[in-house]
């Protein structure tokens, strides 16, 4: 029986379990068309429209007057074209037992460490689920044991990671990757223990005055992998994923004044090869009641530094991002983000918008698209180039 195959049935097993106790359930059904403006490099990829169906429902029961809580959240969807995009992932599968000082999870969650808008630098600690989209935001649940003290100096939170997920990648019919095929079946560990290897981290944060500050430290399995070139045949080159044992300190700044908002995101992480420093800053800044309407308009700046350099196993090491944020403020909370990277050695450039809309009380559109021009032949996204989109996606909510 395959993984995917397991899950779906742990998750059905779950729902039985649940129907059972008086919580509470929500979550959405999404339909979602994508269309892709250029026909793929690889003849094997799917061109034009892909259409797909998503389910993510929530599941939440309190009881000892709120102190302990139970939250299960699967997530599946189904892809007209991709098998590796039609999967089951349990995102959320937590139970938290809360006291005044402390607090103890222990299951399956997603945990965001982070304040820039470009790159989430610090983020380390769930695995990207990149078939859903490569830009890092949508994460697979993680296994964990983490333990939170509580106090007025800050608070620390202990992280035990005892199973290690693996990224996943669109098969060689998908799109949105740069079209050579990666062979999963194949993944590479600098550990033995491969993905049972016990990762750990500790992260300190606390609120001073208009500063919020986090500091970290991660020991364990890469969330990023690099790729081994494999010639399978005389004509077939495919990439195995091979994940390294790192370290990484991080450091992440938030400062509130009045319509300014001040980020900063830095790391410092070794590899078995390396030790290397990157930092994501900038800011943001509010335009409050627009032409004296509701609206708030955001303009945003960040730098984006590496400093392998043209080493980077990232496109972002030497890049700005021009951005803007758009708030309606209505009733139907209207929200646009719109920006662009610009690689200040090469030109190159990178658009994203995303925008949505409530209709009525249930129902939401989602509007996203991402571009890419200019890009030179030695840029380690150059293969991305015909990869640009529109997606459209409308979710009922329950």
């Amino acid at each position: 029986m395959t993984p995917t195959k397991i899950a779906h049935l742990f998750i059905l097993l779950c729902c039985y379990i649940t129907t059972g106790y008086a919580g509470e359930w929500s979550g959405y059904i999404a339909g979602e068309t994508r269309y892709f403006t250029q026909s793929p490099l690889n003849s094997t990829q799917y061109d034009g429209n892909n259409l797909s169906l998503s389910v993510q429902p929530e599941y939440h029961y309190k009881w000892d007057d709120g102190y302990q809580s139970f939250t299960f959240v699967p997530f599946a969807r189904i892809d007209q074209h991709d098998s590796e995009r039609t999967h089951v992932d349990i995102r959320e599968l937590t139970w938290l037992k809360a006291a005044q000082d402390w607090e103890i999870r222990a299951g399956i969650r997603k945990v965001f460490w982070g304040v820039t808008e470009s790159q989430h630098l610090v983020d380390i600690i769930n695995q990207s689920d990149s078939v859903e989209n490569p830009d890092g935001e949508d994460k697979l649940g993680q296994p964990m044991l983490n333990a939170a003290l509580i106090q007025d100096w800050g608070t620390v939170d202990l992280f035990m990671l005892p199973y290690f997920r693996e990224r996943t990648f669109p098969s060689e019919k998908g799109r949105l990757y740069n079209g050579i095929p990666i062979d999963t079946d194949e993944v590479r560990y600098q550990s033995s223990a491969e993905e049972r290897h016990v990762d750990w981290a500790v992260r300190w944060y606390h609120n001073i005055d208009a500063w919020d500050i986090g500091l970290s430290h991660f020991v364990g399995t890469s969330r990023d992998p690099d790729f081994v070139p494999i010639m399978k045949t005389a004509h077939y080159l495919t990439l195995i994923p091979y994940y390294d044992q790192i370290q990484q300190t991080g450091l992440d700044l938030q400062m509130t004044a009045e319509e300014w908002l001040w980020k900063l995101e830095v790391i410092s992480r070794k590899t078995s090869k390396e030790r290397y420093t990157a930092a994501t800053g900038g800011f943001e800044y509010t335009f409050v009641g627009v032409l004296d309407s509701d609206a708030d308009v955001g303009m945003i700046t960040e730098y984006l530094y590496d400093d392998r350099g043209d080493e980077a196993t990232t496109p972002f090491e030497n890049d700005v991002m021009l951005g803007m944020r758009l708030a309606l403020n209505d009733t139907q909370s209207t929200e646009l983000l719109a920006g662009v990277i610009v690689d200040l050695n090469n030109q190159g450039r990178f658009f994203s918008i995303e925008a949505s809309r409530r209709l009525g009380d249930s129902l939401k559109i989602s509007l996203e698209s991402r571009f890419y021009t200019n890009l030179p032949s030695n840029s380690i996204i150059y293969n991305m180039r015909h990869e640009d989109y529109i997606q459209l996606e409308l979710a009922w909510y329950f």
